[in-house]
This record gives structure tokens, C-alpha cells and sequence, in this order.
């Protein structure tokens, strides 16, 4: 099987190269160029092709991926809404994706971020660096005795919780389907938004979620919240966001994922269009913390996407599908 990998980083393409050595079934192309419609020209005799997350494959790119003769679509992440799936289902292509890697990895993230936004350390890095050892304007609040709120209480969720229940935390999480738990305290989501102190997104972007935090939701929080994203970027709803942030609404906004993260690659932003950027407006306000998506970049979690998106080509190729983590 031929597969042509797009957006590739040289330490995914590394921990990819580990996995495959004795695959010798497999031959994989790697491409730094994201896909999309013109370059989708490039998939022209591989019979699959890898991308990520953030990537989008509409019914336009479908077509002309089935010209060329594509029969799989492997997506080495969890998150696949942008994927035209009923586009693919019509020409036959399959998707595969993989739903679990680390939920710790994200886990930790979200709450290394909470710690970050509450206790200032962006701040204090800067200022130390720069030899001024002030206190002022670093003061934070003691996690322990207060009330965390779970929005999506999967295997991330869980994680997260798991880990606020261990800093003496009460937690209470909203979930359609919830799991029982000794730990955990399910209530729906106006309830949640009222009592938390600390809110951590985990859950996906679907037509339910699309803007979940928004001017109606976020006017439910406490003042003083602390709001943490690791999710998905259209979650919120970022002038929504940056209006309560200006009210003084939240302590501390930490986020590893934002809505423009679909349509730009900050490193090649052009300085006009920068400057009208939400996200670049994001990063104004002093107890905002924004990071690059890089929730999931443990080892662990690089070596699991490896594995199984690996196993999911192999599956294919054999036609024994692994029927979870197959979307059409």
C-alpha cells in the first residue's frame, strides 16, 4: 500500500519511520505541504493518503481524490468534522481515525494551562527574565476546595478529572451520556457554568457544540472563572470571548486550541492580516495564555497515533477493518 502523508513534521515523520521499518507492506510518502484541493493532484497513484486534524477535505477535494484513485483517507487525530464524510461515503472512500492516544496527554495539558492562567507563571517568566522579581500583579488562587467543571466527560474528561480530584477539587461534569462515578457529580450545563470555578472544554465539535461558549453561555459563569480549551477551537465563540474577557468576566483564559486555527498557519501571517487576526487580539489581554495545539505532543501520544494509524492501513489493506475507529 502506497500512502502519502501530508503536513508532515519531522517528529512525526521519526516516530513514524520507528513503526514502520518492518512493515515492508507499507510504502509512505512524506509531504510538509498541507492538503487540500490543488495539491490533492499529488495523491495521483498512492492508494491512501494521512493528514491531520486541522486539515479540510471537502466534497471538491473528494472528487478529484477519487479520480485519482484513493481509497482510504487516514487521519492520524481523533477529531474528523472536517471531513466531508457523506461526500466520502458517496464515493466510496473509507476514513479511519484514531480515538484514543493519550487522554493524560490532553489531560495534563488543560491543567498545566489552568495552573499557568491562575498562577501567572507566563507573567513571572517574563518579568524574572528580565531580573524583575516583583510580586505584584502574580497573585492566584488555591485550586484545592474548588469547583471544577467537566463539559465532555470522555476519556479526556475523565483524565481531567481524575487529576482535579487529586488537587482536593470538587468536580462536577456535563455529559450526554454520562458514565457512573464515585468521583464525579453530573448536573447540565447552565448548573455547571454557575457553580465552577475552573471550566475545561472537552468534548467535540458537532452541530450541538459549534459555539457552546458564547455571549449567552459565558454571561451563566461565575465572575472570576477560569476558562481552559483543549478541544476544539469553534467551541467558542471568539467575539463572544474577548467581550466578557474585556467585562472582566474571567480570572484567566487558557487556550491550546482557537477558530482560526483551520485557516492559518501563524508562522506565514502576513502583518495586515495579523493585525485583524482574533486570535492576535487574544493574546492582547494580560491573563490570556494561547499555546499551539500541542496537547497531544507527548511521546506517548505520538507513538499510539503512529501505531494505530499504522494498524488502521493494515486493516484496510487486509480487509478486516477496525470497525471503531473506521467513519465510513
Amino acid at each position: 500500500m502506497k500512502i502519502l502523508f501530508y503536513g508532515t513534521k519531522n517528529y512525526e515523520k521519526e516516530v513514524f519511520e520507528k513503526h514502520c521499518k518492518d512493515k515492508k507492506d507499507l510504502e509512505i510518502v512524506y509531504l510538509q505541504s498541507e492538503f487540500d484541493y490543488q495539491t490533492a493532484r499529488l495523491s495521483n497513484g498512492y492508494d491512501a493518503i494521512c493528514i491531520f486534524v486541522n486539515t479540510e477535505v471537502d466534497a471538491r477535494s473528494v472528487k478529484r481524490l477519487k479520480e485519482n484513485q484513493v481509497k482510504l483517507i487516514l487521519l492520524r487525530c481523533a477529531g474528523y468534522n472536517n471531513v466531508d464524510l457523506q461526500a466520502c461515503r458517496q464515493e466510496n472512500i473509507c476514513v479511519m481515525r484514531v480515538p484514543n492516544y493519550s487522554p493524560q496527554a490532553v489531560a495534563e495539558m488543560a491543567m498545566g494551562l489552568a495552573l499557568a492562567v491562575n498562577r501567572k507563571i507566563h507573567k513571572a517568566y517574563i518579568k524574572v527574565r528580565e531580573n524583575n522579581f516583583a510580586l505584584t500583579g502574580l497573585s492566584g488562587f488555591n485550586f484545592y476546595g474548588k469547583t471544577a467543571g467537566i463539559v465532555g466527560a470522555g476519556k479526556i474528561g475523565l483524565a481531567m478529572a481524575k487529576i482535579c480530584n487529586g488537587f482536593g477539587m470538587k468536580v462536577i461534569a456535563y455529559d450526554k451520556y454520562p458514565q457512573k462515578s464515585n468521583d464525579i457529580e453530573y448536573v447540565d450545563l447552565p448548573e455547571l457554568l454557575k457553580r465552577s470555578d475552573l471550566i475545561s472544554l472537552h468534548c467535540p465539535l458537532i452541530g450541538d457544540t459549534y459555539h457552546l461558549i458564547n455571549e449567552e453561555t459565558i454571561a451563566m459563569m461565575k465572575d472570576g472563572v477560569i476558562l481552559v480549551n483543549t478541544s476544539r477551537g469553534g467551541l467558542i465563540k471568539t467575539d463572544d470571548l474577548i467581550k466578557g474577557i474585556r467585562d472582566k468576566k474571567f480570572f484567566g483564559v487558557a487556550l491550546d486550541v482557537y477558530e482560526e486555527e483551520d485557516d492559518y498557519v501563524f508562522e506565514n501571517l502576513e502583518d495586515d492580516i495579523l493585525e485583524h487576526s482574533t486570535t492576535a487580539r487574544l493574546l492582547s489581554f494580560p491573563n490570556v495564555i494561547v499555546t499551539s495545539h500541542q496537547g497531544f505532543l507527548t511521546q506517548e501520544a505520538l507513538n499510539a497515533i503512529a501505531e494505530t494509524t499504522i494498524d488502521n492501513a493494515i486493516s484496510f489493506q487486509c480487509g478486516k477493518l477496525i470497525e471503531e475507529n473506521k467513519m465510513c
